[in-house]
């Protein structure tokens, strides 16, 4: 394991953000970690990086900046109706999706072509399409620092909550999530309700769903609407979904009678943060290499040269006017470095 200094992290982040890591390694092997933990003339200060498609760098990333490289996949075991599959969190989740559809395992087909690793996907419980990974993790295996060893979480330990966990919050910079272990169907129970799937499923001419089917469906869909992070800089949604009280959304329909809207248990409604900026006018916007995407006001972009301080206030902006226009307060999802 090598130890650099002052490495430009804009090969590493998808928004292409030109900020430096004052140390920077690869880990490619879990006894790394240890190494790294027992020696004192590391920084303290940890950052965990996967794919970078979920952070936003505003300057210069101090302390020790890891870049999560480990992989692997193993089947650890089976019943009659799951199997239990091993992932080193260092691989690509999308990946993992299509490696299982092959072998025929249901219950993350959905999560198709969301960006990042394995690692992040407990992290941000990764959803789409009615699908949350929350519902096929069985544990989650993370280095701790200060305690030097490996710990296992199992599922009800996590505290997952919609776009969140235990590793975002009291454990957030405290870990190094090394492996998740899932727990996928044998038998599929296809999900095809949520968004646009069951149209997609019919112009594709799909008239029994399968395993592959709905991953394509899902891919198209996200491949009509989100920009390539290769072609322009971004990081996919950079807002979760607000959950409002149905009193107030009722409210709000007497005044946008198309509001679109999902149940969300608990007398509350979950209203799409995209329709919510698009009417405030920020589709499409753009200043100097800072903007929101034409197809998707979910996404902010940054079309060549734009700084991370650029695309943060351009998120204030559009914070404050969906709180004055729809007195509704709008959660990043992208994570600030």
């Amino acid at each position: 394991m090598q130890i650099q200094q002052n490495v430009s992290l804009k090969p590493y982040n998808t928004f292409g953000i030109d900020m430096s890591a004052a140390y920077f390694a690869e880990i490619t092997e879990e006894n790394q970690l240890a190494a790294i933990s027992n020696d004192a003339s590391l920084p303290a200060e940890k950052h965990i990086m996967g794919s970078g498609s979920n952070i936003l760098l505003t300057g210069k990333v101090h302390g020790l900046t890891l870049r999560n490289k480990l992989k692997g996949i193993i089947k650890e075991k089976e019943d009659i109706d799951h199997v239990w599959v091993k992932v080193a969190s260092g691989e690509i989740w999308h990946d993992f999706v299509i490696y299982a559809i092959a072998n025929k395992w249901a219950g993350i087909e959905n999560l198709a072509l969301i960006p990042g690793t394995v690692g992040a996907a407990p992290m941000q419980n990764i959803g789409a399409y009615g699908v949350e990974v929350k519902d096929v993790i069985d544990s989650v295996t993370a280095w701790h620092w200060e305690a030097k060893t490996f710990f296992p979480y199992h599922n009800n330990e996590c505290a997952f909550g919609y776009r969140d966990s235990i590793f975002k919050n009291q454990l957030k910079d405290k870990v190094f999530i090394t492996s998740v272990t899932f727990k996928l169907n044998k038998t599929p129970k296809f999900n095809t309700s949520y968004g646009a799937i069951e149209e997609e499923l019919k112009k594709m001419g799909v008239k029994e769903p399968s395993l592959h089917s709905i991953a394509d469906a899902v891919i198209a869909i996200r491949s009509s609407k989100l920009p390539d992070p290769r072609v322009i800089g971004n990081a996919g949604s950079f807002f979760k979904n607000p959950t409002i009280p149905v009193k107030q959304y009722d409210a709000l329909k007497l005044s946008y009678p198309n509001i679109p809207s999902y149940p969300a248990g608990h007398n509350m409604i979950k209203v799409p943060a995209g329709w919510l900026i698009e009417q405030c006018g920020w589709k499409g916007f753009r200043a100097g290499d800072a903007g929101v995407h034409e197809k998707q006001a979910l996404v902010l972009v940054n079309y060549g040269q734009a700084d991370g301080g650029a695309i943060w206030e351009l998120s204030n902006n559009i914070l404050k006017t969906v709180k004055e226009k729809f007195n509704i307060e709008l959660e990043r999802e992208v994570q600030m470095w």
